[in-house]
């Protein structure tokens, strides 16, 4: 569960990058190492039973060499892709 609950949460990142400076999101970190790398994410081993799936794109700010087995803090913002609203219960 936690793991799907990151997946979402830094699949969300993604989304946020297109959003400006003056209505930007809270932003967030999360420190750990890499265990898998792609152009489109990168996944970090916060804990022994924690790892976190981030996605992103070619805006990503990069300081040095990012491959998996290093040490990274990644910095990341939350936004809605679908908000779905529920009825009222009536009881």
């Amino acid at each position: 569960m936690r793991a799907f609950v990151a997946s979402l949460v830094l699949a969300l990142c993604l989304a946020a990058s297109t959003v400006t400076a003056a209505d930007s999101a809270n932003t967030y970190q999360v420190t750990g190492t890499v265990v898998e790398l792609t152009a489109t994410k990168i996944v970090v081993q916060k804990s022994n039973d924690e790892k976190w799936e981030i996605a992103r794109d070619g805006t990503a700010k990069v300081d040095g060499n990012l491959k998996v087995g290093v040490k990274v803090t990644v910095h990341y913002r939350m936004s809605a892709t679908k908000v779905e609203v529920k009825p009222v219960d009536k009881s």
